[in-house]
């Protein structure tokens, strides 16, 4: 375009430059903020088209949020509905179940292998100090 056609050229002696009010497109007000201001909030757009810049590394979560789990004392009643025996263990697959963490509270009565993804030291020691075992399947 000729610089002789910009609307810097046409609009030159007309104070407002077709912004309305004299103010009007002058302060950070009118732009939502200086800087990266609002760019969890009213310029959340921008920030997610240009996630590659502002995140080089990605969205990541900080805290991974366990949505199913299941305690130790509830192992006896869930080898009762779904438990199965195979080379003479009694196996638990709490994954094929839904369970993301296995947790400590409650007591162990009997002796199982149990498949899943996580589980806590305390509820590690229970399962084990009764002969069974954890099979982390990550």
């Amino acid at each position: 375009m000729a610089t002789r056609n910009r609307k810097v050229r046409r609009l030159r002696g007309s104070r407002t430059h077709s912004w309305g009010q004299v103010g009007q497109h002058r302060s950070a007000g009118h732009k939502g903020g200086r800087g990266r201001a609002g760019s969890g909030k009213h310029h959340w757009t921008i920030t997610v088209l240009l996630k590659n810049k502002n995140f080089p590394k990605g969205f990541t979560s900080l805290n991974k949020r366990i949505d199913k789990w299941v305690n130790v004392g509830m192992l006896d009643d869930l080898f009762l509905k779904y438990g199965k025996s195979e080379d003479g263990k009694n196996v638990i697959d709490l994954n094929s179940l839904g369970y993301e963490k296995l947790l400590g509270s409650g007591n162990v009565n009997g002796k199982y292998t149990i498949i899943i993804n996580n589980a806590s030291e305390r509820a590690k020691s229970k399962v084990e100090s009764n002969g069974g075992e954890i099979l982390l399947a990550h």
